[in-house]
């Protein structure tokens, strides 16, 4: 057994402690939120030894030195002369020091990234520092910056504060940023003051001293490596470029997690690979066999139409489902014939039917001259036999009326730079101009006018609509949907909005992989889905109650679409799945039996992404369903509300006027008059100037709304609004602190919650069931914020701003961007792809 006090044999000398010292290392701490370069290494458990405060010693002092005025003898002659230190000889005349108050660093060696099956770590790198305040580097995170096959991590122990009400994705941390939701990579040097836009396989002559992500949600992030080796530094930010841009399909991570799921069938957070579950037991109908549309033939009342499986195998199209619904006229053999002259031979697609018997169709447009009025006679004759009274049909063409795909990428360019633009105060001038000159809002309303109209067609014209576009796999996507949330209520529900974007979008061959660009080509990339859920946002605004789902769904559905796990939004057809998934299959010896193709997760099973409680997030309180149970006599009954109750017209102006659907010009006083006096015989000429439409949106808009019938969108000016929570949930400066909307939807929370217990209670009345029951029922709330009884009076909850239920703090990253290449991109200078290093910025 080894004497305490003697060295230990298997250290080298040279760690003997030098004379002077106390029998103690002196280590040198870094600075405030800074490692010196050459600074110790970690010791054990990855905490640091520190200089204690008052020593003298100077940062700039070389390290484990021997104290001046100690001797050093050869050998261990010291030993012998003395068993004490030497007394220093020098002399310190400046008074001792205190240290800044210095955070905690993390224990890198403890942090490790979270992986799904089928995730490897690239690359990585240690001491890295999150930059998080724009003014000072006080709340800058110490950690490990980790660049795997599915996102970039930033892995930390440091304590910090945290908005106290927030939802958790079970699939990402609050640091985690997915490889498809990145659009550029940039490093920068400081010293050469170079900084360069990294893309796929190039190389990085200089040593970063800071990486900055700029993401397609609208957040930037920054990552400062002073403190980390220039090497590992840049192999991470190369990493990250390579990665976060692939040049094939099955590169996306959604291959590797599925493959891996195939070898080692377990379940991820309780949930299957694939499916259709919401996450709260109902399932949602993804139209890919010939039974879910067949269901919703029968749901619609559709009589005249069928279900056609000729493309079965996808041998007539591609870019079409398996099964579609046609005219119940139209042969197997005719839809065969007629499909070469398609663009793409796309047939016409059955999208819906009104009650009335008319239906709404889209279709490709006939590349055949020759035989285009011919082909688009029999299908308007085939269409117009469907329809129990015969009705026309009315064909609209949505490239000649409708901003293109193309016009919608630059305004949505456009409207990032003005929502990520720096400093944040001072655009506030020409805030309202500036976003008008982006035309974004004036697309949305656009869409929601067209629609509106082709909502009369159906619904009081009872002529069956057909939406022609030159591929019917963009704008048709988008109107499509439009038309039928606004006439069926159905649509309104989240199961029901969830099957209407399977059908319309991913099943109707929307090109998710391009248009979201996934693979990077920028030259096909436009953001017509958010621009469709932006317009869902604005009637939901307009017409809250109609509506089971929140803004915060129609928000983490657009986020995810920027994960690369869930096949949902992830190819450009559902062939496409079919085919890259069985190629890639028979590369890692998959067996696929009968199925078609790999079996991805889908988006619609939110257990894989939230817990049950944060999905209650997804419950709009304000939401008004169909009926409400009544108690008569100890019995439950249901009774309807009258329309009455739903009124929201608003009053002393003509409803046409402040809908915005007719023209305003001729009906507004003049620009210079403070007074709005319209004259005795305005309303006796508006009449005789209006035609049926006109008259259709004049008399709708004078009832009381029907949440369970027709809902039309308000287009004036002042109903038109910019969707605050999806674009400025990273501007600290935009977020108002326990106020703004979500003040209300906690108020209108908890008082739902409490209308729910009143009818639980009522329901137990004259019941034998036991308290133990009713608790548990209250247990199963939809609300996020929750009564805890009817008397509850409950203030509201702090640490909430406006842009609940996100908490930005830790995403956060809003240094000045003015002239840095995310400007440059946004001020449309094509710069993403250049290899080049950009121009010297002072």
């Amino acid at each position: 057994m080894r004497d305490r006090g003697s060295p230990r044999p298997d250290l080298p000398s040279r760690l003997t402690p030098p004379l002077g010292t106390g029998g103690q290392w002196c280590r040198l701490s870094p600075p405030h939120n800074s490692r010196a370069p050459g600074a110790c290494s970690p010791g054990p458990g990855g905490s640091r030894a520190r200089t204690p405060p008052g020593s003298g010693r100077t940062r700039g002092s070389p390290r484990c030195l021997p104290h001046p005025g100690s001797s050093r003898l050869p050998g261990g002659a010291a030993a012998m002369f003395s068993l004490k230190p030497a007394k220093p000889t020098f002399k310190s005349y400046l008074l001792p020091q205190v240290e800044d108050k210095i955070t905690p660093e993390p224990k890198i060696k403890k942090l490790e990234p979270v992986l799904l099956p089928g995730e490897i770590v690239v690359n990585e790198v240690n001491f890295v520092r999150k930059c998080i305040a724009t003014d000072t580097s006080q709340y800058d995170l110490w950690g490990k910056l980790v660049c795997s096959n599915f996102k970039i991590s930033f892995i930390t122990d440091d304590p910090m504060p945290l908005q106290k009400f927030h939802y958790k994705n079970l699939l990402l941390g609050e640091h985690d940023v997915p490889l498809t939701c990145i659009e550029q990579v940039v490093t920068v040097n400081d010293t050469k003051r170079k900084q360069k836009v990294l893309g796929p396989n190039q190389k990085l002559k200089f040593n970063p001293t800071e990486l900055i992500i700029y993401c397609k949600d609208f957040r930037i992030v920054r990552f400062r490596f002073d403190e980390a080796g220039p090497e590992s530094a840049k192999k991470v930010c190369l990493a990250v470029a390579h990665y976060s841009q692939p040049t094939d399909l099955q590169l996306l991570f959604a291959f590797e997690y599925v493959g891996k799921k195939y070898h080692n069938p377990a379940t991820v957070n309780g949930i299957d690979p694939g499916g259709g579950g919401s996450g709260s037991g109902q399932q949602t109908p993804l139209f890919e066999t010939y039974s879910d549309w067949d269901r919703e033939i029968k749901r619609t009342g559709a009589s005249g139409w069928r279900v056609c499986s000729v493309n079965e195998g996808y041998m007539i199209s591609t870019c079409l489902p398996e099964y579609f619904v046609v005219p119940s006229s139209l042969a197997d053999q005719d839809l065969k014939l007629y499909s070469y002259s398609f663009i793409g031979r796309r047939m016409p697609l059955w999208c819906w039917n009104h009650s009335n018997g008319s239906a709404l169709v889209r279709m490709a447009n006939i590349k055949d001259v020759l035989q285009q009025r011919k082909i688009d006679q029999r299908i308007c004759n085939a269409i117009t036999r469907s329809h129990p009274q015969r009705s026309d049909v009315h064909k609209s063409d949505l490239d000649k009326c409708l901003p293109n795909i193309q016009e919608i990428q630059a305004a949505f360019i456009k409207l990032k730079q003005l929502c990520v633009n720096e400093p944040f105060e001072e655009t506030e001038e020409k805030w309202l101009s500036s976003l008008e000159n982006t035309r974004w809002l004036e697309y949305v309303r656009s869409f929601l006018k067209h629609s509106a109209e082709l909502v009369y067609m159906l619904d009081s014209k009872h002529v069956s609509v057909v939406l022609q576009e030159d591929e019917g796999r963009d704008l048709s996507c988008f109107v499509a949907s439009l038309i039928q949330v606004m006439l069926d209520p159905y649509f309104r529900t989240i199961v029901g909005f969830q099957s209407l974007i399977q059908k319309e979008w991913v099943m109707a061959g929307y090109q998710f992989l391009d248009r979201c660009n996934h693979l990077k080509r920028a030259d096909k990339e436009s953001p017509l889905f958010l621009m469709f859920l932006d317009s869902i946002w604005q009637l939901l605004e307009q017409y809250p109650s109609a509506f089971e789902f929140s803004e915060t769904y129609l928000t983490i559905l657009y986020d995810s679409t920027r994960i690369s796990l869930f096949g949902t939004f992830l190819f450009n057809c559902p062939h496409q799945r079919v085919k890259q998934s069985t190629e890639f299959a028979i590369s890692k010896n998959i067996q696929l039996g009968d199925e078609k193709g790999l079996k991805f997760p889908s988006v619609w099973d939110w257990s894989l992404q939230f817990a049950t409680r944060d999905r209650m997030l997804f419950h709009n309180p304000w939401y008004i369903g169909k009926s409400a149970p009544c108690v008569q006599n100890g019995s439950v009954k249901s009774f309807k509300r009258t329309k009455k109750n739903y009124s929201s017209t608003l009053r002393g102006i003509p409803p046409s006027l402040k809908n915005g659907i007719i023209n305003e010009q001729e009906f507004l006083p003049r620009r210079n008059s403070l007074i709005l006096k319209l004259k005795p015989d305005f309303l006796q000429q508006m009449d005789s100037q209006t035609n049926s439409m006109e008259q259709y949106f004049r008399e709708w808009f004078s009832k009381p709304v029907d949440l369970h019938g027709v809902i039309l969108p308000r287009l004036s000016g002042t109903h038109i609004k910019l969707w605050k929570l999806c674009y400025f949930r990273w501007v600290p400066e935009a977020q108002i602190n326990n106020g703004g909307f979500i003040t209300a939807f906690h108020k209108i929370s908890v008082l739902t919650d409490q209308v729910d217990m009143l009818n639980q209670s009522l329901r137990q009345y004259k019941s034998s069931s036991s308290l133990q029951a009713n608790c548990s029922e209250l247990d199963q709330s939809r609300m996020y914020f929750r009564a805890n009884g009817l008397n509850d009076n409950a203030g509201t909850p702090d640490f909430l701003s406006s842009s609940f239920p996100f908490s930005p703090i830790g995403n956060l990253c809003r240094r000045s961007i003015l002239g840095t290449p995310l400007s440059k991109f946004l001020s449309g200078a094509k710069i993403w792809l250049s290899t080049e290093t950009l121009a010297n910025e002072d």
